[in-house]
């Protein structure tokens, strides 16, 4: 099974570190600001992922759809007074506490959850001067929702925890692997997080490509479908973009994976199966051309994009949010600047207007 293919972009303008572990080239990681606004106006602060910087000041909040300057209020998890409310385009369910503040978003078929929480902006100043100011938090539900699952025993208190969870969302873990991001080591010593690069350089203008989440952790993987697979040496802290999803939602967030293309409660390893076979529900169909559904996607969802003149999928990305431009803007590991980035070198990480990506952009699935 053939990789994604690299989208075609200008080679970077910095060379890449070298990982001090095992001198594999590596590239990664952002500031990641975090502000809580506290009793009396007090800025507390949060360590959550990649934290580089604290900011100075107290930081105005953006909801998910996009730009505001005030804080949202945070909901009740009290969860004896939580509301059940249908929506439609896509199914969901939004339930509301009793002052009818929004607590989560359920999507028929899905598991990634949306929960209301504090405010955490998301940057990289390196590579862009906008920003994602958002109180949206994304979590894996234990399994995927549909109508009616309001009534099971494991949905009131899932949520209530939710709420009061502060670790390291599907956002947060996101940005664990971008430009500078420090080393995350887990209790049995293996590296997690920190600098991914996209793959080993080839040339001026290239890159390899195929690194999946196995190889960026330097361990051996048995999928659920039966296949084995060894990690490669040259590969070590590298993520091509299927592979960068992969290591987000499965490895660390407890998503299945599989390695085969035939439909399956797992995550393929190629963004094509992803987009078309994949789990989850599908939120925008590919048409062929640049949809116009916005509207319809919230934090957490997985993009897909055609960068060349085939038709089939070849790029994918996590959808942040708004970001304080008020454009759509989202985060993948491609081959410039070398590894995941939310920034616009190498072509603006947004949906709107006429960049690289945005105008190649086809479809997105909520998983």
């Amino acid at each position: 099974m053939s990789p994604d293919p690299a989208p075609p972009t200008p080679p970077p303008s910095t060379p890449p570190s070298t990982h001090p572990g095992r001198g594999g080239p590596s590239r990664t990681v952002l500031a990641l600001t975090v502000a809580l606004i506290g009793v009396g106006g007090i800025l507390v602060g949060v360590v959550l992922g990649p934290l580089i910087a604290m900011t100075s000041s107290i930081v105005g909040g953006a909801d998910a759809e996009g730009g505001r300057d005030d804080a949202p209020a945070l909901p009740s998890s009290d969860q004896s007074g939580f509301v059940f409310t249908r929506l439609d385009n896509p199914g969901r369910t939004v339930v509301t506490d009793q002052q009818d503040v929004i607590v989560a978003t359920l999507t028929d078929g899905a598991r990634t959850t949306t929960i209301a929480g504090p405010v955490r902006t998301f940057s990289e100043p390196r590579y862009t001067h906008a920003a994602v100011q958002t109180a949206t938090w994304v979590r894996i539900a234990p399994q995927p929702w549909h109508p009616g699952a309001e009534q099971q025993p494991w949905v009131r208190p899932w949520l209530a925890a939710m709420l009061v969870d502060t670790s390291p969302d599907v956002l947060a873990v996101a940005t664990e692997y971008m430009q500078d991001a420090p080393d995350v080591v887990d209790d049995d010593g293996l590296r997690i997080a920190g600098n991914a690069s996209f793959g080993p350089e080839i040339s001026e203008t290239r890159r390899a490509i195929g690194a999946d989440f196995y190889d960026y952790l330097g361990v051996p993987w048995e999928f659920a479908d039966g296949v084995s697979k060894e990690p490669e040496d040259e590969q070590y802290s590298a993520l091509d973009c299927s592979g960068y999803l992969r290591l987000v939602y499965g490895y660390r967030q407890g998503y299945p994976l599989q390695w085969g293309s035939s439909p399956g409660p797992g995550l393929p390893r190629r963004a094509n199966d992803m987009a078309t076979v994949g789990p989850g529900t599908m939120l925008i169909p590919d048409r062929g051309e640049r949809p116009t559904e916005l509207d319809r996607l919230q934090a957490g969802d997985l993009l897909f994009f055609t960068t060349d003149d085939e038709p089939d999928i070849d790029h994918s990305g996590i959808y942040l949010g708004r970001d304080t431009d008020g454009l759509h803007r989202f985060i993948s590991s491609r081959a410039t600047p070398n590894g995941p980035t939310l920034g616009d070198m190498g072509g603006a990480s947004v949906l709107d207007g006429d960049g690289f990506f945005a105008e190649r952009f086809r479809t997105a699935r909520r998983l």
